[in-house]
């Protein structure tokens, strides 16, 4: 076998890469992920403009989704148990990125009785070749080099989303390996962005459910005994129809801050992140691109809210959320119909205390510089913010 290129965005050559190291396994699951690998390439190749960096690392970071799958699949087949594990109606926490949703994430982290999973499990899911049953040793310490190395070439990343490989983090990176999903969060894609649009999103959601049930067979191999997932991702704001036919019944909390704060934030965020696999990456373009994706997003849950019973959205306030955390958490524990004990409070009383000393320095996002104005984002998200924002809710 010849040694692949290894800045070279060509799908067989990935495909026979992740097969190798991979050591055995053949079976990719679910074939419709071939269709959006070649569309991600032609996509990478065509209309990002990366450097040789970004063209390395997106091909490593396909290449090791590519083997991922091979050994979930793998792991399928000799424990046929893992598809039998239960899963209830998860908790799923959406909202625009920047509006406390990772806070109240990792808020409800602390209660036993959820399954969540943490950055280093989604980075990597499958256990390594040596790895003994319920002893993720050397995940969890590849998972905080890799944060370690993230914070250290970009150290404004901290400001704008808190890392650590320890704690809960979305489902997104999973989701990502069905190569159907928001390659926009890394590059400049319109053309792809505009052909996922158009293609059925329920791969990447039948692919997380898959992942959740492999992960919770390891969470109960470490002694752990939780009893509903709690998900979190900007993500599904896009395909709120989807994950509700994947996860009926699930119970969904919507964080609100006004997005002429938030999409400027967004966009900072976004274009921090290109900047990783381009040298030209452009924040008029990520202000633009992200601005309309999370106009769509929020237009869609909206229009699908409208058609839902009562009792299975809740709506949360940043500014409550920053400012009196345990009595949102009261709130959500009410709406999912769960005692929340003394103890519990304690719990998240001590995360708060230990997250404030984790905090980084201020992240400024003037929104003249992603090409955005006042008076189109009001305009752009006027429905938004006349029912969310202005009204109080």
């Amino acid at each position: 076998m010849s040694q692949a290129n290894p800045t070279a965005l060509d799908p067989g050559s990935m495909i026979e890469e992740a097969l190798k190291l991979a050591g055995g396994p053949t079976d990719f699951g679910d074939p419709s992920f071939r269709t959006g690998l070649d569309r991600s390439c032609e996509a990478l190749r065509q209309e990002a403009r990366l450097s040789d960096t970004g063209r390395y690392l997106f091909r490593m970071k396909f290449v090791n989704q590519l083997v991922n799958r091979l050994r979930i699949e793998d792991a399928f087949k000799h424990h046929p148990e893992i598809a039998q594990e239960p899963l209830q109606p998860p908790v799923v926490i959406v909202g625009l990125p920047r509006t406390g949703t990772t806070k109240l994430h990792r808020l409800l982290a602390c209660d036993p009785r959820f399954w969540w999973m943490a950055w280093w499990e989604a980075a990597y899911p499958v256990p390594f070749p040596d790895e003994q049953p319920g002893h993720p040793d050397g995940r969890i310490a590849r998972g905080r080099a890799d944060v370690e190395l993230m914070v250290q070439a970009m150290p404004a990343l901290t400001a704008i989303h808190p890392m650590n490989a320890d704690l809960a983090d979305e489902e997104f990176i999973l989701m990502e390996h069905s190569f159907l999903c928001g390659l926009n969060a890394y590059a400049d894609v319109p053309g792809y962005m505009a052909w996922l649009d158009r293609q059925d999103q329920t791969p990447p959601y039948r692919f997380l459910q898959r992942c959740m049930q492999f992960l919770q067979w390891q969470k109960r191999q470490r002694g752990l005994a939780g009893e509903r997932w709690v998900l979190k991702a900007p993500h599904h704001l896009l395909r709120m129809d989807t994950l509700l036919k994947v996860f009926p019944g699930a119970k969904v909390i919507q964080t609100h801050r006004d997005p002429l704060q938030s999409i400027p934030s967004i966009s900072s965020f976004i274009h921090t992140l290109w900047g990783i696999y381009s040298a030209e990456a452009d924040p008029v373009r990520a202000g633009h691109d992200w601005s309309d994706t999370m106009r769509r997003g929020l237009e869609h849950t909206m229009k699908l809210r409208d058609n839902l019973p009562p009792g299975q959205f809740l709506d949360v306030r940043f500014k409550d959320t920053v400012s009196q955390p345990l009595q949102v958490a009261r709130k959500v524990y009410d709406f999912l119909g769960l005692p929340m004990s003394r103890e519990l409070e304690a719990r998240m009383s001590h995360w708060l205390a230990e997250d404030e000393k984790t905090r980084h320095g201020r992240h400024d996002y003037p929104p003249e510089k992603f090409g955005l104005s006042e008076a189109q984002l009001r305009r752009d998200f006027a429905e938004y913010r006349a029912r969310y924002i202005d009204s109080g809710k």
